[in-house]
């Protein structure tokens, strides 16, 4: 069975939205999922695709960006594709996994996303351990750690530990930690 799936981020963008659906339909696909969401968030239409097709189907869609967004993103999907035995099909990169040559376009664009993580957590940890030496490095503070002065305010108000817990997001062991430290420093 051919599967389509198409998205743009806005409502703004029908013509780019429609066009993806014509095209679709002109290959004979005969099951469209849509949506017009951004990337970055929830897709349920997507999801809901990547449930939907079984071994055998082919996957399609006019442009890598509008199914994956990011060559990390595309390595998930191509793997989840991969164990149900689905192939995919990006029409502006020529990508076909149903040809051997397709296959291999695709596993080279999951080596290289492979490839640039490695580069990436290698250079992230050289940076850190250098600003670590310069003393410039010393993490990101705790959630809880930025809202010290507020729970102190809110003892002082009147507040007890349960409430403050809740009303600012943190856990009970935090607003004690808070308190201890508050009354040490004092």
């Amino acid at each position: 069975m051919l599967v389509g799936y198409a998205r743009t981020s806005t409502i703004d963008q029908a013509a780019g939205f429609n066009d993806q659906v014509e095209q679709l339909r002109r290959l004979g696909v005969e099951r469209i999922f849509q949506e017009q969401v951004s990337a970055v968030g929830s897709r349920p239409q997507l999801e809901a695709c990547l449930d939907f097709v079984r071994d055998g189907d082919v996957l399609i869609v006019t442009r890598l960006d509008r199914l994956c967004r990011s060559t990390a993103h595309f390595c998930e999907v191509f793997d989840r594709l991969e164990r149900k035995k689905v192939a995919i099909r990006v029409l502006d990169l020529g990508i076909d996994t149903t040809s051997p040559t397709g296959r291999m376009i695709a596993e080279i664009v999951v080596a290289v996303a492979g490839f640039e993580r490695r580069l990436l957590l290698e250079r992230q940890k050289i940076g850190i351990a250098q600003a670590k030496a310069a003393g410039k490095y010393r993490g990101r503070a705790p959630t809880a750690q930025r809202r010290f002065s507020e729970v102190i305010d809110l003892h002082r108000a009147g507040a007890r530990p349960a409430e403050i817990a809740a009303k600012l997001a943190i856990s009970r062991s935090s607003v004690f930690r808070a308190l201890r430290e508050a009354r040490t420093t004092a």
